[in-house]
């Protein structure tokens, strides 16, 4: 039993060590989501996920779509919002780094 604890525990510092090194977006400082008026007449939802480079300065460098919403109107409109953002730099052996991050982002109209 006291090995699988320490397994356990060895295990979630190497994840939370791993997630120190991942690039987190500041939402407060991306610019607000406009829904695309020709989504909003066609009635259009989806998911768009998302690859973010972040530069180590916490600047967006490149992004690009992972998956479609199935409308490239959310897609764009999705990207302008995560390209605005500012971001908490990865960080690797104590020093800002370029990385990429990935995010979702939820188009609904209710």
């Amino acid at each position: 039993m006291k090995k699988f604890l320490l397994a356990a525990a060895l295990l979630s510092s190497v994840f939370a060590a791993n997630a120190a090194e991942v690039p987190m977006v500041d939402k407060q400082s991306c610019e607000k989501a406009v829904y695309p008026k020709s989504s909003l007449m066609n009635e259009e939802t989806g998911t768009v996920m998302l690859s973010v480079l972040v530069g180590a300065d916490g600047s967006v460098v490149d992004s690009k779509v992972d998956q479609s919403s199935g409308s490239k109107a959310l897609d764009k409109a999705a990207v302008k919002i995560y390209s605005s953002c500012k971001f908490k730099p990865a960080v690797k052996d104590g020093k800002a780094q370029q990385a990429w991050a990935k995010l979702e982002h939820v188009w609904s109209l209710s």
